[in-house]
């Protein structure tokens, strides 16, 4: 499976803030479309990813950020991306290696989704649970 399979399956929508905008603008967003990560984008630029575990995890361990703390200052800016081709084990294979929930996908320089952990997961549940039923067929119809 591709990763390309997995942003068709959600949907592809790709939520994006600005640097400049408040971490209170981030949070809100992200509980308005469900999700854990937005893309940091200025224009078409990518420029990093903002995630709630990560907000999460510097406001615990060094406690001086605020609801009105720029996104940039706490965004993740090392960026590790894919393209839709990229086959799912790859995808998460990098998410392990970096350490990171979130993947960017970028196509012709141009990002077109976003892929988590959560979205590989789900994925290679539906395919195999996909499967068993196949199996299951297969077997009652041939007993």
């Amino acid at each position: 499976m591709t990763v390309r399979q997995v942003l068709l399956r959600k949907g592809g929508e790709v939520y994006a803030i600005h640097p400049e905008a408040t971490v209170l603008e981030a949070l809100e967003k992200l509980a308005q479309h469900d999700i854990g990560a937005l893309l940091v984008m200025e224009g078409e630029r990518l420029l990093g990813i903002f995630s709630e575990r990560d907000y999460a995890r510097k406001l615990v361990l060094l406690g001086r950020f605020s609801k009105d703390t720029r996104v940039e200052e706490v965004m993740t800016r090392e960026l590790v991306t894919v393209g839709p081709g990229t086959e799912l084990a790859e995808a998460m294979r990098l998410m392990t290696e970096h350490r990171v929930r979130h993947l960017p996908v970028v196509e012709g320089g141009k990002v077109v989704g976003v892929i988590s952990i959560g979205d590989a997961v789900k994925a290679i549940i539906t395919e195999q649970e996909v499967l068993i039923e196949e199996l299951s067929r297969y077997v009652m119809e041939n007993r």
